[in-house]
């Protein structure tokens, strides 16, 4: 088994664990428009966030206009 060094692992908070846990972080786009002629223009940028203990996910839009 592979050493992990956590000074290169994000860290945050997460709800379900109570505690300061490793998360990987990802930046998505997704597609917000059930209508296939505007889905093009419907794309937003996601930023998801996976607890690596826990496996709980958290999604935020970054674009809040």
């Amino acid at each position: 088994m592979a050493a992990t060094n956590w000074t290169d692992v994000v860290q945050e908070d997460c709800e379900r664990c109570g505690h300061r846990t490793p998360h990987d972080v990802s930046l998505e786009m997704r597609t917000e428009s059930e209508q296939k002629e505007n889905a093009e223009f419907s794309r937003e940028p996601y930023r998801v966030s996976e607890c690596q203990y826990c496996g709980t996910e958290i999604t935020r839009r970054m674009n809040n206009a």
